[in-house]
């Protein structure tokens, strides 16, 4: 049994469903992303992994325990770390307090390690913290146990870039030590950087789940090439190659085949510079989410999603 199990999960509000018939699992040791706009039901899934609210129907274990059995869950908690999107801390106790409070209940053998990391000011009021530090200290309070298992809801929400890029080292070190990391994100270059796999929902329901390299490999790779001369080459013909375009005197074209077939064609002709480039993730998004113009508005890196 994998640190999650999700089998037929459906929770229904009544005027709309949060989630609907949603099954997939997460092995020990995966870093798995989990994206979509908002209103997907990301949260909504979340909560119910956690027993903050009830499934309506269908079924999910957390670490074994079935989330629909409170004492089960209850055990299983001692050994989960959870960072909730929108972080509800006492702003009138400082940092040190908070930590010391989630040390009563869980414990916090890696606390000091993680302060090296993430540096909130701990002796300070968190009325007085930044957003960063704000996210810095849920980050410390979520791993400072030690657990088994991480769920996060928009993690690097308010870091930034180089802390966010610290983060994403950090998780991929997690990773390492056979920590499950299960996360929803609202910067989508990030979960290229560090999942292994990726789930995409769309109102409710899973539309994709694929591990990373398959997901990007769908998109096909953006070829840039400029010939010494100027000389226009006609690349349509290549099989694998499609949306062929001249940019002034660049031809431009999405490559979805064997890399030797496409080596073979730019050898034919005298190339000035060539440059091969996995697609944006915000294309393959749009896969799932573009075709029949339900999402007017794409989501793109540093919007929520």
């Amino acid at each position: 049994m994998g640190a999650l199990e999700v089998n037929d999960l459906t929770k229904d509000y009544g005027s709309v469903l949060g989630v609907d018939s949603l099954s997939f699992s997460v092995e020990d040791g995966e870093i798995f992303g989990f994206l979509g706009p908002n209103g997907a039901g990301k949260t909504t899934l979340i909560r119910t992994l956690l027993g903050l609210i009830s499934p309506t129907s269908g079924t999910a274990t957390v670490l074994g325990a079935d989330v629909r059995n409170e004492d089960a869950l209850i055990e299983a908690k001692q050994r989960i770390g959870y960072l909730p999107a929108h972080l509800g801390f006492n702003e009138e106790v400082t940092g040190q307090r908070v930590l010391n409070y989630h040390a009563s209940v869980k414990g916090d053998r890696r606390r000091s390690e993680l302060l090296d990391v993430f540096t909130p000011p701990v002796e300070r009021p968190i009325r007085e913290y930044s957003t960063g530090n704000k996210r810095m200290l849920g980050i410390v309070q979520a791993f400072m146990h030690d657990p088994d298992l991480v769920i996060m809801d928009e993690p690097t929400s308010g870091l930034d870039p180089l802390k966010q890029e610290e983060f994403n080292e950090f998780i991929r070190g997690e990773r390492e030590r056979g920590t499950t990391i299960f996360f929803s994100s609202h910067v989508l270059s990030e979960v290229r950087r560090v999942c292994d796999r990726v789930g995409i929902l769309r109102e409710g329901r899973l539309v994709g789940l694929e591990d990373i390299d398959t997901l990007l490999d769908q998109g096909g790779k953006r070829v840039h090439v400029r010939t010494a001369d100027g000389e226009r080459v006609d690349f349509s013909g290549l099989d694998g190659a499609f949306d062929v375009t001249t940019v002034g005197e660049e031809i431009q074209f999405i490559y979805a085949g064997n890399y030797n077939p496409l080596f073979q064609a730019l050898a034919r002709h005298d190339v000035h510079e060539v440059e091969i480039r996995e697609p944006p993730l915000e294309d393959i998004f749009m896969h799932f989410y573009g075709t029949d113009g339900s999402e007017a508005n794409p989501p793109m890196e540093g919007t929520n999603v």
